[in-house]
């Protein structure tokens, strides 16, 4: 049946049974959907568009099939979960689940072996049990096959790989690696574990769409629309033989995945009772939603509502093509001390944006381990113009877009201080025009009237890429504006292709997030190991990720080096931490902004105990592989 016809007739689109059932007229493609009771079915918005290739479940090749279907939260599995949140008490350490490991990474002195212990007893969807020869056999073919997600990453650092027992496997790196446990480790999602006995009678992996698939997870495929648009999974029977069901039983018994739904279907289907849990939506849609539905909530249980991504949304100047605009970074300081924090929040968010001064994105732990710990260090931090030494930062602007928007949401705008700065930032860099100039005059900078002159003597101009919709889109243009009423011009460019253009280089700069961190871990390996000088391409060369802006220092590659001969859990990681965010902001070879907030909304009409701000015990943003987590904890608000 086409998808249209699907929205318009069946309860995934429309309408449920006073009964609490789906119906609705459906062609023989479309599934029994009155077998799904509805106190007992979760349904969850999935971001993806139409999957072109649904039935396509081999996840560890690039086939056209979808990956936030359910099939990566609820199917699959692997070695351990890091949670961008706290993680559930009791059952995650400092936000590290052992998942299909049955106990913490091991390496060796000098971390170029690690060892992975592995639980008994769990099973696959299919009744066969999970071993080492399972975890090996998936490192091995993705080395032996070019073409696969992981294939090059593996072969360049895997030795060889030993199975002593069935429940420990070994892998020996080419070179010191204290980072290689991460592969396995979820963050949005990981190397997912392959079952040998299905895989090893396939003749080519590149071509086997592993449909039905055969997973790890609490949940198996029941069907899916052969049009790209639902995913339908069932609680297996032997849910207790999976990592997931070790956590606890997951409540729903059926989970329903949705995707292809434009923003304002979302609202009218959750309002509707047709979506338990939306992705994210626009800031006016969430605040009209948890306004006007009593029964929704956002990730705070007020203004601003959204969920802080442990992603930072920043300025990316590509220090390859743009390095003759923005290579001194006395001219990087200048831009920075330009914008008004006040009007990008407002502009982009309408207030509801989590600012950040630093490099590291406000969420998670990091507040706890990084902003808190480094306010004394910001307000005490001067920047040499050439004419003065002055302070730069503003302790207070959280609290000031908190007044601003108070007079629109009243009350609904928290007033307490640790409040207002969780949910605001800690702070963020003046506006301080004067001192701005005082650094471009000093990187020797001219003024032609109002037109602010490179060294070389030609105006300084450059257009700055932006999505073509979106927040982001939004800061960038407010952003551009700020530059060019200062004597910058500056043209926001909408980039359809902003993605494909970021990694080929094809920019100057750019508003985007290159800084994507665990969240709740301090470590910040996850971004920072990319940015060494070694993954940086040649000019004109497609970037690896995440090194989009392509800058490469003596200084930061001694950071990167110092962590990686440190310990995952070392104390030192920490301080190595700090190292690099006292180094960006020396020399803002970015400009941070603020962390990529989801307006993620969950219905409590039929399911409750819903993560948020005062129990983030997981990230609510639907399509994380450790999303799966949630299922265990909501309950039947019946």
């Amino acid at each position: 049946m086409n998808r249209r016809r699907f929205l318009q007739t069946t309860a995934l689109g429309a309408v449920f049974m006073a009964g609490g059932r789906f119906a609705g007229a459906q062609q023989a493609s479309a599934p029994d959907l009155a077998r799904f009771p509805r106190d007992k079915t979760i349904i969850i918005q999935n971001p993806e568009g139409v999957i072109r290739n649904p039935g396509w479940f081999n996840i560890w090749v690039n086939g056209g099939g979808g990956q936030s279907t359910g099939l990566q939260q609820l199917a699959l599995d692997t070695l351990w979960y890091i949670d961008p949140d706290a993680g559930i008490e009791g059952a995650s350490q400092n936000g590290i689940y052992n998942s299909l490991a049955s106990g913490p990474w091991q390496y060796n002195d000098d971390f170029t072996k690690m060892t992975a212990p592995l639980r008994e007893g769990m099973l696959w969807s299919d009744g066969k049990p999970f071993t080492s020869a399972d975890v090996a056999f998936t490192v091995d073919l993705q080395m032996r096959t070019p073409g696969m997600i992981w294939s090059s990453t593996f072969a360049n650092q895997v030795q060889s790989i030993e199975t002593p027992d069935d429940k420990t496997v070994i892998f020996n790196l080419k070179k010191p690696n204290s980072r290689f446990h991460t592969l396995f480790s979820v963050r949005w999602n990981a190397c997912w574990i392959m079952p040998k006995h299905v895989f090893e009678t396939v003749k080519d992996p590149l071509t086997f769409a592993f449909n039905p698939p055969v997973g790890l997870g609490a949940y198996s495929l029941n069907s899916f629309d052969p049009n790209g648009t639902w995913f339908i999974w069932d609680k297996r029977p032997d849910w207790d033989k999976t990592p997931m069901g070790l956590v606890g039983e997951p409540k729903p018994q059926h989970a329903i995945y949705r995707n292809n739904i434009s923003i304002d279907n979302r609202l009218i289907e959750m309002r509707n009772g047709n979506l338990d849990m939306i992705h994210d939506l626009t800031p006016e849609g969430a605040f009209s939603i948890v306004q006007q539905d009593p029964t929704t909530q956002g990730w705070f249980p007020s203004f601003p509502y959204a969920h802080p991504d442990p992603t930072l949304i920043h300025v990316l100047f590509n220090h390859q093509s743009g390095a003759s605009l923005f290579g001194d970074k006395r001219i990087r300081w200048a831009l920075a001390l330009m914008l008004d924090a006040r009007a990008m929040s407002m502009a982009s968010y309408r207030g509801a944006a989590t600012l950040s001064a630093i490099a590291v994105p406000p969420t998670g732990t990091h507040p706890r381990d990084y902003h808190m710990k480094l306010q004394d260090y910001l307000t005490n931090y001067e920047l040499d113009t050439g004419k003065r030494k002055v302070k730069v930062y503003d302790p207070n602007i959280g609290m000031q877009i908190a007044d601003i928007v108070r007079r629109q949401f009243g009350a609904a705008v928290p007033t307490d201080p640790v409040a207002v700065r969780n949910a605001f930032g800690y702070g963020w860099w003046k506006q301080d025009v004067a001192a701005a100039e005082e650094l471009l005059l000093a990187a020797g900078c001219t003024k032609s009237g109002r037109q602010w002159m490179l060294p070389d003597g030609k105006p300084f101009r450059f257009n700055l890429m932006v999505p073509p919709d979106g927040v982001v889109n939004r800061l960038g243009t407010v952003i551009a504006q700020a530059w060019s009423q200062n004597g910058i011009e500056v043209t926001p460019e909408a980039a359809p292709d902003i993605r494909e253009r970021l990694t080929a280089g094809d920019y100057v700069a750019s508003v985007r997030w290159a800084i994507e961190t665990f969240g709740g871990h301090p470590d910040l390996s996850f971004f920072l190991d990319s940015y060494h000088s070694q993954y940086v391409a040649a000019q004109g060369k497609p970037q690896a990720p995440r090194n989009l802006m392509r800058y490469s220092a003596p200084q930061q590659d001694q950071i990167i080096e110092k962590i990686r001969g440190t310990g995952f859990n070392d104390p030192r990681s920490l301080e190595l931490g700090h190292d690099y965010v006292k180094y960006y902001i020396d020399e803002m070879p970015v400009i941070p902004i603020m962390s990529f907030n989801v307006f993620s909304v969950q219905s409590n009409r039929y399911w409750t105990g819903w993560p948020n701000a005062q129990k983030p015990y997981a990230n609510p943003v639907t399509n994380w592989g450790n999303s799966r987590y949630i299922l265990t904890q909501i309950r039947s608000a019946k």
